[in-house]
């Protein structure tokens, strides 16, 4: 259940705190790898800001959306939705400069196929990856723990996909609407475009849900208000308010999703991580590459997995390649 979850209890947040996180992993990077030679101007010029991360975490989001869309074979929707939700929580306590997008989306998009039970084999995975498969596939592998670690184990996601289930089995029920389920659409539309917000680090599940089923209502010309206070929230009495202005902030949140800059915009933006970026953690770099072979030869077993809690449970030997 939602309320009793690693989700609300430890990755539910308000949009301040979100600001604020972003900030600090934005800082604290600059700090480990700026010199004290380096004023305001030249750090400005070197490493990237807060809203420079934001605008390439946005279109890293893009092409993560993209790239489940194509995935063979078919991604179910839900596991889409997990992916989306660990891309967001790991660049909240991690920067792009750090682990680069690109390297870091396709792990989540791994990891979320096995905790969803969506079953590929990493060789059937890395089939959708385009150029230099064999080095996808290393990438994955070597980026599958420091995921798992920086979700702290919390793999467990509930998305909007159930419970939009639930409103429309209930408005089948309880609601004189002629077949809701012309809503589909408009509900999903809505909520692949929430992916491109922080109403999932915000919101409840059942809370975008709703938000979504009325937002679809609408494009159709229907009207839930009634069942909303009379059917679904009857008994709500002051919760009832709160509930409202949630859904109605929501649905401002997926109406006012902001433009893309120019590509040219995006290009620069991309020039300036490589050359900020952690060559510790480039895949392409020499200091990466022997840092792997140090790890390949160290034999201390400071590197085993901790103690499992209930969310990182399910993912059991039967569960890797």
């Amino acid at each position: 259940m939602y309320a009793q979850s690693s989700q609300k209890r430890n990755w539910t947040f308000n949009a301040d705190e979100l600001i604020n996180l972003r900030v600090k992993s934005n800082q604290d990077y600059i700090a480990s790898q700026g010199t004290d030679d380096m004023d305001n101007k030249s750090i400005q010029a070197f490493f990237l800001n807060p809203y420079e991360e934001s605008i390439l975490l946005r279109q890293y989001e893009l092409q993560l959306r993209e790239f489940c869309k194509r995935f063979e074979p078919p991604m179910p929707k839900y596991t889409i939705g997990t992916v989306i939700q660990y891309f967001k929580r790991f660049y909240l306590y991690n920067s792009t400069m750090n682990y680069h997008p690109k390297e870091i989306l396709a792990t989540c998009v791994y990891l979320s196929c096995k905790v969803e039970e969506f079953n590929v084999s990493i060789q059937q995975f890395v089939a959708n990856v385009k150029g230099d498969r064999n080095k996808a596939m290393d990438i994955i592998l070597s980026n599958e723990l420091l995921l798992m670690q920086e979700l702290n184990f919390n793999l467990t996601i509930h998305n909007s996909f159930r419970p939009v289930e639930g409103f429309l089995i209930d408005i089948k029920t309880r609601c004189h609407m002629q077949n809701p389920d012309r809503l589909r659409k408009g509900i999903d539309e809505f909520l692949e475009k929430s992916f491109f917000t922080d109403a999932c680090l915000i919101y409840s599940p059942s809370q975008i849900a709703l938000a979504a089923v009325l937002h679809a209502a609408s494009k159709e010309q229907e009207n839930l208000d009634s069942y909303v206070t009379e059917c679904l929230f009857a008994n709500a009495g002051q919760m009832l308010k709160p509930l409202i202005e949630a859904v109605r902030k929501i649905r401002s949140m997926v109406k006012n999703i902001s433009e893309m800059p120019d590509k040219n915009v995006i290009k620069a933006l991309e020039k300036k991580l490589e050359r900020c970026r952690n060559q510790a953690n480039n895949p392409d770099s020499d200091e990466y590459k022997q840092r792997q072979i140090r790890e390949l030869n160290d034999e201390d077993d400071d590197g085993l997995l901790p103690q499992q809690d209930e969310d990182v449970s399910m993912l059991n030997a039967s569960n890797f390649d």
